[in-house]
């Protein structure tokens, strides 16, 4: 159950270092095969969608938290990904803070849902829900 690293989307250039982003940027974000079926599964079940939409925001006590989202319009701004059937859409601002990042779907005891797995965070808070960079 590993994850393969989406493509450079079309028109960028390969040297993400040209963007402001270190070298890490190129690996974009990965999706663990578990993340894939139940996105999938989303999808279906939903009737409708393009993808999902991967974030961040400013929030919570360590300043940042993860957004995933449903699109059913695309914004030209944002990098498309097409990974394993599923398009994954990042926004230009999120894109160097996500590098890196799989995106997994994990149950621990009762609990389950996605957890993203980000090699650039320094810190985050107990309660888990935010993160700083």
């Amino acid at each position: 159950m590993g994850a393969e690293t989406c493509a450079v989307p079309e028109g960028m250039p390969t040297d993400l270092s040209q963007l402001g982003m270190g070298p890490a940027a190129a690996a974009a974000v990965t999706l663990s095969e578990r993340a894939v079926k139940h996105i999938r599964d989303f999808l279906d079940k939903r009737g409708k969608g393009l993808g999902i939409k991967l974030g961040v925001r400013t929030s919570g006590c360590s300043g940042m938290a993860y957004k995933l989202e449903f699109v059913d319009e695309e914004d030209p701004q944002d990098q498309k990904f097409q990974y394993q059937g599923i398009t994954v859409y990042v926004d230009p601002k999120s894109l160097s803070y996500l590098a890196g990042t799989e995106l997994d779907y994990v149950r621990e005891g009762l609990n389950e849902g996605f957890q993203f797995n980000n090699p650039n965070v320094k810190s985050q808070c107990g309660c888990g829900e935010s993160f700083n960079v």
